[in-house]
């Protein structure tokens, strides 16, 4: 994977993942994450938290819907991903530009925090699961959808 266009981020999520489905029926989850800095106020001697900003996520396919299904809002997460940048108009016919990150992993932090995870058992074509609970070699990597899947 080439990584000249890379980001990691750590926040906490402001609302539930937000599952959709494409006319093609892919699964998206969509979340905001806010990302904060603690910084020691010189003045005061106090620890504040300043705002870094608001990140939209986008998370595709089977990843999207154990997204839906794991994570809350509140929840401290680490993204990794690629930053995405697309135009739409709006409602006055307005192109708008906005930028968002298209997520290869994205999971909750354990800093503060413990997690159980359950493997899922995928199905091949045949019926035979193919969660061994070995490596992860039979998981496809994450692609980019299709233009006439993007469901925004």
């Amino acid at each position: 994977m080439a990584t000249d266009n890379m980001i990691t981020i750590v926040g906490n999520l402001t609302d539930d993942p937000e599952l959709r489905f494409t006319p093609n029926g892919v699964a998206v989850a969509n979340v905001r994450v806010a990302v904060n800095r603690r910084i020691r106020n010189s003045q005061t001697n106090e620890w504040e938290d300043r705002l870094d900003g608001y990140f939209t996520v986008n998370v595709w396919r089977d990843y999207a819907e154990n997204v839906a299904e794991s994570l809350r809002r509140g929840t401290r997460v680490l993204v990794t991903g690629r930053l995405i940048s697309r135009s739409y108009q709006d409602k006055e016919g307005q192109t708008r530009w906005v930028t968002e990150i298209e997520a290869d992993e994205i999971c909750p932090s354990l800093r503060w925090a413990t997690a159980q995870v359950t493997k899922i058992n995928r199905r091949d074509g045949n019926g035979r699961g193919s969660g061994d609970g070995g490596s992860n070699n039979d998981v496809p990597a994450p692609t980019a959808p299709a233009t006439d899947d993007v469901p925004f």
